[in-house]
């Protein structure tokens, strides 16, 4: 069994940090426990509990964020409560007991998109806390056994997973109105089956241009433009089966590098709508800041 690994991460709560695991800690979905009572379908959380300080914890699929209470910091207590989480995950026990014969209502619904080769299936089930982007069959083996099993499909390209969407890009050997109906439905069964949609957050690639950077310290430049992509241009790029990450930002250029993922990535409108839309907004929003934004996979 692979030693797996919890990296602290802090958030906007000082009171509240997350633990974030190299591995898949549940499949889809999220819970949130106030106390010890509410955490009976968690062993974990409920060894986390007896933690005098520990007032809320809450699972995701690769991360457990807990809630202290005033009486420490988290600088006093943070490393220890890293090594219990480790120590438990490395025994192999289940972090949440999942009930996996009530079967929930569970619909998926297909939607086009700009882009002619992509094709949205949303969706009312949370399918993953972190957005995961695999171009072939390869990958999803390593990653994700939904995805592999799409790739079964002889059209299948590349497919986006997020939070409550799979973006799927086809070869030309089909049209979408042939094959949606047979792609919608497996889904469907799939997620009713209970089956394991993420099993393993794919490996950062060094070198790799379509790699999204992840920075903890960003300058007061980038945070404002990461706020400004996740609260005003994010939104809307889901909602069409896209996908629209921060890269970087050259300071001497005032250039954005921005990745674009899912039903944005070559779609014939994204270029249209990198310029006049995205470009224009952080133009606006942050004069003399910003004078141009590229998207560096697109």
């Amino acid at each position: 069994m692979d030693s797996i690994t919890i990296n602290i991460q802090e958030t906007n709560n000082e009171t509240i940090i997350k633990f974030v695991s190299s591995t898949i800690l549940i499949n889809g979905g999220s819970y949130e426990y106030n106390n010890i009572d509410e955490a009976k379908n968690s062993p974990l959380a409920q060894q986390l509990f007896y933690l005098p300080f520990v007032k809320k914890v809450f699972v995701t699929a690769n991360f457990i964020a807990i809630q202290r209470y005033d009486i420490v910091q988290w600088d006093d207590v943070a490393d220890g409560v890293k090594e219990q989480i480790e120590s438990y995950l490395q025994k192999g026990d289940p972090v949440v007991v999942e009930n996996t014969e009530k079967k929930d209502p569970i619909e998926v619904y297909a939607e086009v998109t700009p882009n002619p080769s992509v094709m949205k299936f949303g969706t009312n089930k949370v399918l993953t806390q972190t957005d995961v982007e695999l171009k072939n069959i390869d990958d999803a083996s390593k990653s994700s056994p939904l995805a592999q099993k799409l790739f079964s499909f002889p059209f299948v390209k590349e497919i986006f997973i997020s939070e409550n969407y799979i973006s799927i890009m086809k070869y030309d050997m089909v049209e979408w109105t042939e094959v949606y109906h047979d792609v919608r439905a497996f889904i469907r069964n799939y997620l009713l089956d209970g089956k394991t949609i993420i099993s393993k957050l794919p490996e950062v690639k060094e070198n790799k241009t379509t790699q999204v950077e992840e920075k903890v310290n960003l300058s007061d430049t980038e945070a404002k433009i990461v706020d400004i992509l996740n609260e005003y241009i994010k939104p809307a790029v889901a909602s069409d089966g896209g996908n629209i990450a921060f890269k970087s930002y050259d300071e001497s250029t005032k250039q954005v590098n921005v990745i674009l993922q899912g039903a944005c990535s070559g779609c014939p409108s994204s270029t249209i709508t990198l310029k006049n839309g995205i470009e224009t907004m952080l133009k606006e929003m942050l004069p003399n800041q910003v004078n141009e934004v590229v998207a560096i996979n697109g």
